[in-house]
């Protein structure tokens, strides 16, 4: 498997992790922060500007929700298969510090330019931390799959 397929799907699967982080971190909000996170308010804003969120209902609200949540740790994983000769560093703690660029550059420029959310710097502090830690974990994960199946793929190709 090369590096990005390898990437792209130890991005797939960091992002379990980081949706149960995610989803415990939320519920310890304040009521008045638990509004939906992120990837739902992402989804249907895309949705709502392409012109089919009126057709869709909640299973189905649901379920592009997850495809797009898990698409985009599978893309971005797949951007870090491409770069990862260029990483140094432990894994877990090369992974960590690539999710966190992956939370800055989607949350305070992606996000944002696209007009699919406001930028980090207009919603709740602990929402931030929230979404921080929730990529610290996607990253960390990811790092930690990723080098270790190219370790293991290097060991057996001997």
């Amino acid at each position: 498997m090369n590096q990005v397929l390898l990437g792209a799907f130890s991005g797939l699967v960091a992002t379990v992790p980081m949706t149960v982080a995610m989803d415990a971190m939320h519920s310890l909000l304040p009521e008045e922060e638990r509004y939906p996170l992120p990837p739902r308010e992402t989804t249907m804003a895309a949705a709502e500007k392409t012109g089919v969120s009126e057709h869709l209902d909640e299973r189905q609200r649901t379920a592009l929700t997850l495809a797009a949540h898990f698409g985009y740790g599978a893309l971005t994983g797949a951007i870090y298969g491409s770069l990862a000769n260029n990483i140094s560093g432990p894994p877990l703690l090369a992974g960590a510090s690539f999710g966190l660029a992956v939370w800055a550059g989607s949350y305070l420029g992606l996000l944002p330019v696209t007009g699919l959310l406001p930028p980090a710097t207009e919603h709740p502090a602990r929402r931030n931390a929230l979404m921080i830690a929730a990529h610290l974990v996607w990253g960390a994960t990811l790092g930690s799959l990723f080098h270790a199946s190219a370790d293991a793929k290097h060991i057996s190709a001997r």
